[in-house]
């Protein structure tokens, strides 16, 4: 029988691995959809009509045992998802693997999960395989970056005949964290990782092929904040929180540039959007207050000012971001009871959001 210290070490173990976010997606039709966990799933919300702003009754997508989850959308809007899915294992401690499915049409139900493996033999290396990240070339390839059980970087890509190619291993050490992975409009993948030290930054020498040199930057990253937009043709920005200097964006050919912001241990939200005339680049945090920020900065020129404002909006992760079928952007947040809600872009100068609509 365990003790009360045993238990609460139990639960706080248990509690760390439980699957927490909110996802938005946007089909073909233009529908929102909004995922969050549920017990052994995701309960799922899809908007009534194109632009909303109604939202349908909920319904629940088996994701049983995951602790983990990245969303990707292809050029036809088929929604990938990669979860990192961990089972007790029969001699004690646990078997992990990386599982992959495909939400094909708007508020259709999923493919079968179907499990892409783990390159670890050894049980104990195994266990500590990390959290996926997905994304969907414009080819429609299919890519999964994962830290591995000793802290080097694994990828694993799916063939044009929908087979899996073998785990591929970028031989490097002492990554901490998941990664910000991106696929370009150009049809290259690129991938940023951090050790407790450095960002370690990997790009394909053509599109579909293999990876180049590593490139090493002396930058410290806090854990589990990295993420990633594509801010030119061909170009990404990528974003995370430096623990002195709050917000940072990084683009490889050029030094961090400070943004400011208070933001709490989780990532960021990055998507483009004219406003006044200009292409801008809204981000979101939770802030260390424990509410919703937003930020709004001109795309690539963020060295001139980001706008943060604090939504008031209590969430336990990190927001989400999108745009709906005109083109407004969409804000997702879970908030502290659990429910998700979402604001919406008005009309008028600058950013602005409606109220909060509880889905």
């Amino acid at each position: 029988m365990l003790g009360q210290g045993a238990r609460a070490t139990s639960d706080a173990a248990h509690e760390a691995r439980r699957l927490r976010g909110i996802w938005l997606t946007r089909g073909k039709d233009g529908r929102l959809t909004a995922y969050v966990p549920d017990g052994g799933g995701l309960r799922r919300w899809t908007e009534t009509r194109p632009g909303g702003p109604a939202w349908g009754e909920s319904d629940v997508v088996p994701a049983p045992e995951l602790t983990h989850l990245s969303v990707a959308q292809n050029a036809d809007a088929y929604v990938h998802f990669a979860g990192r899915r961990e089972r007790p294992a029969a001699e004690g401690g646990v078997t992990v693997d990386i599982v992959h499915a495909i939400q094909y049409q708007t508020g259709r139900p999923l493919s079968a999960w179907q499990s892409v493996g783990n390159p670890h033999k050894e049980a104990d290396v195994g266990a500590r395989f990390g959290a996926p990240r997905v994304v969907v070339s414009p080819s429609g390839e299919v890519t999964i970056a994962v830290r591995n059980g000793r802290g080097g970087m694994m990828v694993r890509r799916e063939r044009a005949d929908g087979r899996w190619r073998r785990w591929e291993d970028l031989r490097c050490r002492r990554i901490e964290q998941v990664p910000a992975v991106v696929a370009l409009s150009t049809g290259y993948v690129e991938i940023l990782a951090a050790t407790d030290k450095e960002t370690l930054h990997w790009a394909q020498d053509k599109p579909g092929g293999g990876w180049g040199d590593v490139q090493r930057s002396k930058r410290v990253v806090a854990p589990g904040s990295l993420a990633v937009l594509e801010t030119s043709p061909g170009r990404a920005t990528y974003y995370w929180t430096d623990p002195a200097a709050g917000v940072v964006a990084y683009r490889t050919d050029g030094e961090p540039i400070d943004l400011g912001g208070a933001p709490s241990e989780d990532t960021h939200a990055a998507v483009r959007a004219e406003l006044d005339g200009l292409d801008c680049t809204v981000l979101a945090h939770r802030g260390s207050s424990g509410t919703a920020f937003v930020g709004v900065a001109v795309t690539e020129d963020e060295a001139n000012g980001v706008w943060w404002s604090d939504t008031g909006a209590p969430c336990q992760t990190a927001p989400a971001l999108i745009h709906d079928a005109h083109d407004r952007v969409v804000m997702g947040v879970v908030g502290r009871d659990g429910a998700p809600r979402v604001a919406r872009q008005t009309d008028g100068p600058g950013l602005s959001f409606d109220e909060w609509r509880a889905l």
